[in-house]
């Protein structure tokens, strides 16, 4: 791409998530709980010490399938500085499905997760996909969007990297590329 005005016509003119967010009082998340492509459970609490995008999402969501990519925009940038993001698939086909959506659409960089059941959704109290709470190192939710949106911008980047102080290594066993 060569501008933000071509980037815009990719992302179905999508709001910069920084302009759009609801930001709050640092809170307790619901206790999510979720999957990775090997069957391993893990709960938010894994990633405590980390900036977090918890993004619920899945293959078939239109607007979904616009915002995925500005997550993996992000994930190299936010990897400098200890961030994560964790996109929990609710897809009921699981893991497959993602591994599938994901070689399709070439992305690498990641985690496959997977709530199948859609525990998630429903402790999010959730009227629909995409939802995304930003989680700040103590493990408190701070942000939160309904909806689709541009994550891979200078404001949020800022917001996160403010959020982050310092970044730490990947917990043991959680792979983002």
């Amino acid at each position: 791409m060569s501008n933000r005005a071509d980037a815009q016509t990719v992302l179905g003119d999508i709001s910069d998530a920084a302009n759009v967010w609801h930001t709050f009082p640092p809170v307790l998340p619901p206790p999510l709980a979720f999957r990775d492509e090997k069957g391993r459970k893990f709960t938010l609490s894994h990633f405590k010490g980390h900036v977090l995008l918890v993004n619920l999402w899945a293959t078939w969501c239109g607007p979904c399938e616009i915002e995925l990519p500005t997550f993996a925009a992000l994930a190299p940038k936010l990897a400098k500085f200890g961030g994560l993001i964790l996109p929990i698939s609710v897809d009921v086909e699981g893991v497959a499905a993602v591994r599938a959506y994901f070689r399709s659409q070439k992305i690498q960089n990641l985690p496959i997760l997977v709530d199948p059941n859609g525990t998630d959704l429903d402790m999010l109290q959730a009227n629909g996909i995409p939802v995304t709470l930003v989680i700040d190192p103590a493990g408190k939710a701070v942000a939160r969007l309904d909806g689709a949106a541009d994550w891979n911008t200078k404001p949020v980047l800022a917001f996160l990297r403010h959020l982050a102080g310092r970044g730490q290594p990947n917990p043991e066993g959680f792979t983002q590329v």
